[in-house]
């Protein structure tokens, strides 16, 4: 098998044509999609309608594409969009493909990008933010690993769209049926399959309180109204084709750029000062989560990112971290998303990185 990532800018949340002319030109076959993650310029917001945009028009693309329904084309292709570009953050989206049958029959020399998507059984609006979805998720995970062959310290991110069923009109909305802690439930899953957490320690009452547990690779957003949740595994495996390789590095607050220099190193990359641009062209997608500091301070000085009534906090903490990357690598194509409850240290987060090695 071999994988691949493809980076394209957008003029706007409906703006295709990227791919549309990949597709044309024969660099990219619809039937080896298998996820698309994309920034639009929306406010991120429950009223942040720009990722329903994005998704209706990579649908509707992808089933002219496929010749199958519309209906049908979220049963194969993880379609994610997360809202915000503030700052410097360039709306943009990523493509994400496999190609070809089977493993490589000889290991490769070194380690390549390999992906899967996984999907776990429907939930009920009962059963988000509890430890059901923690181990249902967990389960997926492991079945994305066997897929790919990986160990757990291969895997260096997970992409989830966490599951947050309708409830039923006239009903309670249980408690723990909330994106926050969908989202939480959803990381600490990632957390007990890759073993960096103890799965069997975990109840229903750590779930988005004991934020000391955490996944260094969990990149969680959820999406009201779905009732299955989508895992998009990335790893680097012998067993796989690919120019890429993907990397990762844990930042404990929002100005902490010494880890994503190692990531740069360890990638090949220069550590010295901003990425010059023939080495920013090698860096094909770069993931992050974020939130700003609950304790209302950064670096032993406070900030108000919490208690500005005119900016949200999501907004501002986005910003902060892509204007930080984007400082290092001298790209601003950067995914951000906030709202990282077990995703990385309180006030801090993952970052994941795709770089060319060809």
């Amino acid at each position: 098998m071999r994988a691949d990532v493809h980076l394209f800018a957008a003029t706007g949340p409906d703006d295709v044509e990227g791919l549309a002319r990949a597709l044309r030109e024969g660099r990219i076959a619809a039937a080896d999609i298998v996820a698309i993650i994309g920034k639009t310029e929306g406010n991120g917001a429950r009223n942040d309608f720009t990722r329903a945009m994005a998704t209706h028009a990579f649908t509707r693309l992808l089933a002219e594409e496929l010749a199958i329904s519309e209906s049908d084309v979220g049963q194969g292709v993880m379609l994610s969009f997360s809202g915000g570009s503030e700052g410097v953050i360039t709306p943009h989206y990523v493509v994400c493909t496999k190609s070809g049958s089977g493993l490589r029959p000889e290991p490769a020399t070194g380690k390549r990008l390999a992906l899967a998507l996984a999907r776990t059984r429907a939930f009920d609006a009962t059963e988000t933010g509890t430890i059901v979805m923690v181990r249902e998720t967990a389960a997926a995970v492991r079945r994305a690993l066997g897929e790919l062959r990986v160990t757990p310290d291969d895997v260096h991110l997970v992409h989830i769209k966490a599951a947050l069923p309708t409830v039923a009109a006239g009903s309670a909305s249980p408690a723990r049926c909330t994106m926050a802690h969908a989202r939480a439930a959803s990381a600490l899953g990632v957390a007990a399959a890759l073993g960096e957490v103890d799965s069997d320690a975990l109840t229903d009452d750590k779930i988005g309180a004991r934020l000391d547990l955490y996944s260094q690779v969990a990149n969680v957003s959820a999406k009201p109204g779905l009732c299955v949740s989508e895992i998009l595994v990335l790893a680097n495996s012998p067993d796989w084709d690919s120019s890429c390789r993907i990397y990762h590095a844990v930042m404990r607050d929002i100005i902490d750029i010494e880890p994503v220099r190692a990531l740069l190193v360890a990638a090949g990359l220069s550590a010295c000062g901003q990425l010059a641009p023939d080495q920013t062209q090698r860096i094909r997608a770069i993931f992050a989560k974020s939130d700003a500091d609950p304790m209302h301070v950064v670096r032993g000085y406070r900030h108000t990112m919490w208690t500005d009534e005119d900016f949200s906090d999501m907004r501002y903490s986005r910003c902060v971290v892509g204007a930080v990357l984007a400082a290092l690598t001298g790209t601003t194509a950067i995914y951000v998303s906030t709202r990282a409850e077990h995703m990385g240290p309180s006030g801090g987060g993952p970052v994941a990185m795709i770089v060319d090695d060809e």
